[in-house]
């Protein structure tokens, strides 16, 4: 077993998602995985699952992250599935731990869905007043990631950065930037991908997500692009991972794949890809 300590922090390197189907090929082979990232949302029971992160952890730096806090609710957080999530924080010890900027349901419905944000004062209070309670429960600062979106709304008051970068100035929290997200809502709804990576404040983003999509058509036609994490991380991708990287220097940057998970080696291909972008671009960031 490695050094619980030494382990904690996660790198500025390429990770991947850790996911059931490859448990035992980690722990046999002690694969060159800088880190791996999981969802809570699978291991509150405590039962294999869990018994399995433990081991993987005391090998490898983890980052948590979540999908079902809801941060954007306007009812307030569950406080029970806080607190358990900050118990399992507390047994886990991730280096990173970081949530959605969306929503899950209202009036006690809870959809299991990220549902996008209307960006206004209203919510950039009810969001800043979340994430300060879950700061607060963590005892540590979160990272709050942009969110895929398959609506906008025409209350919005701001564009998505200034809302996030909002967040993070009011609350103390960082930021999740997921570059596919980004990437895909810009073709969904007409803005400038780039445009969005370059209006990010530089020393905002602590952790960077890639992960691949689908390219379907709606019955008249229309292109709608799924943030599905099913497939490898799109070209058009890369070229805005690299602009991010060029602009924020090397940080911890995660290969997400959800469905239809490949071989761990394909994973771990996909973020030696990120890994020789970091490499190639990110010290002229870091030097800049």
């Amino acid at each position: 077993m490695g050094d619980r300590r030494a382990a904690a922090t996660v790198p500025a390197s390429a990770g991947v998602g850790l996911r059931a189907p490859h448990f035992e090929r980690v722990l046999e082979t002690r694969p060159a995985a800088p880190w791996f990232e999981f969802h809570p949302e699978n291991y509150l029971g405590y039962g294999a699952p869990f018994l399995y992160l433990e081991r993987i952890r005391a090998d490898y730096p983890l980052s948590m992250h979540g999908v079902g806090l809801s941060l954007g609710a306007a009812d307030g957080l569950d406080g029970r599935h806080l607190a358990r999530l900050a118990e399992l924080a507390r047994r886990i010890e991730p280096g990173l731990i970081s949530e959605h900027l969306s929503f899950a349901g209202a009036g006690g419905a809870y959809l299991n869905d990220l549902l996008p944000l209307p960006y206004t004062e209203e919510a950039l209070a009810v969001v800043v007043r979340n994430v300060d309670q879950a700061q607060t429960a963590f005892g540590r600062q979160i990272l709050v990631e942009n969110a895929s979106a398959y609506l906008t709304y025409t209350a919005s008051a701001m564009p998505e950065h200034e809302f996030m970068a909002e967040v993070c100035r009011r609350s103390g929290a960082k930021a999740l930037l997921d570059v596919n997200n980004v990437y895909v809502n810009a073709r969904n709804h007409h803005f400038d991908a780039a445009a969005f990576i370059d209006a990010m404040p530089a020393g905002l983003v602590a952790e960077i997500h890639l992960a691949g999509h689908a390219v379907n058509r709606t019955d008249d036609g229309q292109e709608i692009r799924i943030d599905d994490h099913g497939s490898h991380v799109a070209a058009d991708v890369w070229e805005l991972y690299a602009r991010a990287i060029r602009r924020f220097g090397r940080t911890p940057t995660l290969i997400e794949w959800d469905t239809r998970i490949p071989a761990l080696d394909i994973l771990l291909a996909e973020a030696a890809q990120a890994e020789a972008v970091m490499s190639r671009l990110g010290a002229d960031a870091d030097a800049a």
